[in-house]
Parts: C-alpha cells; structure tokens; sequence
C-alpha cells in the first residue's frame, strides 16, 4: 500500500478538506478492514469529508477499477478458450464445456451491464486474450498451438451471443 501525503493528494483531486484525518481512522484501515469501510461509508453519508482516510479511500477505488478490468480478461481467456476447445475437438464436447462457456459469457455480460464504459476495454483486450486462449487451449488440448488461427476466428458479436457455440 503505498502512503502519499494527505495536502497532496487533496491537491491532485480538488478537494477541501479542512483537517486530517484522525489517526483513529486510518489505524483502522489497518486493523479492520470492514469496519473501516462502515466507518467510511458512514462518514461520507454524513458529509463529515474532512474526517475521511483520502489516500486509502482512493487506493481502494482505483482497485476496484483494477479488479473489474482483471475480470473481464480473465473471464474472455476462458471463454475464448472453451470455445476454441469446442470447435476443435468436437468428439470431447460435455455439458460442463457448455456450462463454462455460458458461465463466462454471462459473467462478461453482466460486468459489462453494470459498467458499460468497460466494453472499449473488452475490445481493446480481446485480441491479446484471444492469444493467451490459444495457448491455453493448445496446452489443455494437448494439440499443437498451430491447430488453432492465429487470428480471432470467431465474429465479434458471435462471441457474447449466448446462444452460439462455434461448429
């Protein structure tokens, strides 16, 4: 966790804040995690700003935009890869193929419905973790990585349909 002084983060994010925070508060970052996101949550509904732990306030924020992102890629790699698996070994398919690729589809989907501003990210990291699926894929397999295209061989808009499954 990495500590940055209070005035200057305050600075960077034009926020007032008349005093610090109490040393109460942020030992309770350390000390009871939850306890300290009650007492946050709490502060901030009283609009007691000038009592809030900033830096670990906006640590925890940029973390959690950092976790939404991580899911997204994590589940298009194993998505990308049962689907690959599906298509190339069609005399392997199982209903737990199926469920997996309905699993992160839907996963996919539903992050992307709370925070649509994360679909240019799917798109951004979708080739790169369509090579990271190919090599996943070809592992698990046992099958050689050149079995699978090199480039993307599924359409864009085929890939989150929850109804196709490539043949």
């Amino acid at each position: 966790m990495v500590k940055k002084n209070h005035q200057e983060i305050n600075k960077n994010m034009d926020i007032q804040v008349i005093e610090k925070p109490t040393n109460e508060t942020i030992c309770l970052y350390e000390k009871d995690f939850f306890l300290w996101l009650e007492t946050t949550g709490l502060l901030l509904k009283e609009g007691r700003l000038n009592e809030l732990d900033i830096p670990n306030l906006l640590e925890e924020i940029q973390t959690l935009g950092r976790s939404e992102r991580n899911s997204i890629t994590s589940n298009l790699e194993v998505l990308l890869m049962h689907l690959l698996k599906y298509q190339y070994q069609p005399q392997k398919r199982t209903n737990s193929w199926r469920l997996t690729i309905y699993e992160h589809r839907d996963r996919i989907m539903e992050s992307l419905k709370q925070s649509p501003s994360l679909r240019v990210y799917y798109q951004e990291k979708l080739l790169t973790c369509y090579q990271k699926a190919r090599k996943k894929a070809s592992i698990e397999t046992g099958l050689n990585i050149a079995t699978f295209p090199e480039n993307l061989p599924f359409e864009l808009d085929l890939i989150l349909n929850i109804d196709y499954l490539p043949e």
